[in-house]
């Protein structure tokens, strides 16, 4: 089993490695099983279209094993939760985050087994529980423990990757877990959402997705991942401004399903649980603008805190306020 430290402990080994930047119109982008509007760009070629860059799009399970490709300098960018974000700059990785994804939505959720006798938080005592380790699942579960004065101890839980959590769950070896797409979907057949990402943010443990590249690739590559960030915000307005264009039966919901999985009924809901942010207010001081007092950087360094109480970190940085930058997203529509 992989747990939360043994990922921890791997990025910590791999993180003294030097980064390799990619020169000459190449780069390594990782990207997760996550319904986004961008990810049509992905299978349609339009970032290798609109950048003029070659892209080896490589798909990961979660954040967590992209930063691990990411320290060992197979990967240069990459789509993360927060949560692994804070874990791997708190362990010395130098990456920025360059777009602003998402913030809490409902897209990730603590779902429960019908008739495993959980109709609240503090039901979660005693049970069998689940999330990816070192995601942004796994720290707002454990979080919502601690909201409800519970301790690790006081339920199994299990820092296990999300293919085996649906395993797991279709075994019923699981009473709980907090998971996203595709897995969401899945557990949703026989359980029922307790908690959404977005409520445990409003009960104090927000969480927030995002693009980063390495500190190296970013310094010597503005100009693309400016023309990256434009296609993501490219496809994010269509999604608002053309609903119908990512219904069930559209192109784009097929066109997700056939690079993601699923069907595409599945990807037209995951995506109507997104809480995009638009590219004006990523770049404003409330966001990525505001350095180190920014929400991103705030969001940071207090999930850096709430790891290292966990022991899951043992280092909080002063500032995390140098690992985010709005230069990419500032002149977006």
């Amino acid at each position: 089993m992989k747990t939360f430290l043994h990922s921890l402990a791997l990025l910590a080994l791999t993180a003294l490695t030097p980064l390799t930047a990619h020169a000459g119109g190449k780069v390594v982008v990782g990207y997760q099983t996550d319904a986004l509007p961008s990810s049509v760009a992905i299978a349609n070629g339009d970032f290798v279209k609109t950048t003029g860059y070659e892209i080896d799009f490589r798909r990961f399970n979660s954040g967590a094993d992209i930063f691990t490709a990411i320290a060992s300098g197979d990967v240069q960018i990459g789509y993360v939760g927060s949560s692994p974000f804070a874990a791997a700059v708190s362990r010395g990785l130098d990456v920025k985050a360059f777009h602003l994804a998402t913030l809490s939505g409902t897209d990730e959720a603590l779902v429960v087994r019908n008739g495993a006798g959980i109709d609240k938080p503090a039901d979660l005592k005693g049970k069998r529980l689940a999330a990816a380790p070192v995601s942004t699942d796994h720290y707002q579960l454990l979080a919502v423990l601690k909201q409800e004065k519970l301790t690790e101890r006081d339920a199994q839980v299990f820092a296990i990757p999300q293919p085996d959590i649906v395993a797991a769950w279709n075994r019923g070896d699981l009473d709980a877990a907090f998971v996203w797409d595709p897995a969401l979907t899945e557990l949703k057949k026989n359980g029922t959402v307790l908690l959404t990402s977005r409520q445990v943010a409003e009960r104090g443990a927000p969480t927030f997705t995002a693009w980063v590249a390495t500190a190296g690739f970013a310094k010597d590559n503005a100009a693309f991942l400016k023309s990256f960030a434009g296609v993501i915000e490219k496809y994010s307005a269509s999604y608002r401004g053309e609903p119908a264009a990512w219904g069930a039966d559209s192109q784009n919901a097929k066109t997700l399903a056939s690079l993601l999985g699923g069907t595409p009924a599945d990807q037209a809901a995951a995506l109507k649980n997104l809480s995009l942010v638009p590219a004006k207010e990523q770049a404003s001081a409330a966001w990525l603008g505001g350095g180190e007092a920014g929400g991103v950087a705030r969001i940071l360094k207090e999930t850096a805190e709430f790891l290292k109480e966990q022991k899951k970190v043992s280092t909080v940085l002063p500032s995390y306020g140098g690992f985010i930058s709005a230069e990419y997203v500032k002149d977006l529509p």
